[in-house]
């Protein structure tokens, strides 16, 4: 019992977990000044561009049921608010994270060897051993 409550601890404190806690958290405070965006000043705009109706109101009733298919369509507008907003702020991301990875790339180059460099230091190694060599066969010979 002792090892499993080690392990939640361990899972529940995790960078991962915490931020997925606070995101939550954000998010429904998001959805609420959404809502009431929609609700309280762009709908009602609307209303009026369109000749004064209350979308909140819009309903019919078939039978005992009453269908509110205005509510449905606040509804809608919220989510496509809330979906072009989480889009923007994901595309803002990408684009933050290829600058900095192209700033990267481009330190790491710069820190690279060139390979003319490399190539020539190799031909004077060669060119020393061959050398030496011919120093060591000629001191066998004498």
């Amino acid at each position: 019992m002792k090892e499993l409550i080690k392990e939640f601890k361990e899972f529940a404190v995790k960078g991962n977990v915490m931020d997925l806690a606070v995101a939550v958290v954000i998010g429904a405070a998001f959805g609420k000044i959404v809502t009431s965006l929609v609700n309280d000043i762009v709908m009602p705009l609307i209303g009026v561009i369109l000749g004064g109706r209350n979308f909140s109101a819009l309903s019919f009733t078939i039978g005992d049921a009453q269908i509110k298919y205005g509510s449905f369509l606040q509804s809608i507008v919220d989510f496509s608010i809330i979906a072009l907003t989480i889009f923007l702020i994901i595309k803002f991301i990408n684009r933050f994270k290829s600058k900095v990875s192209n700033l990267t790339k481009g330190e790491e180059e710069a820190s690279e060897p060139q390979v003319d460099t490399v190539e020539v230091e190799v031909v004077e190694v060669r060119e020393e051993i061959k050398i030496l060599t011919e120093i060591r066969d000629l001191l066998k010979k004498s």
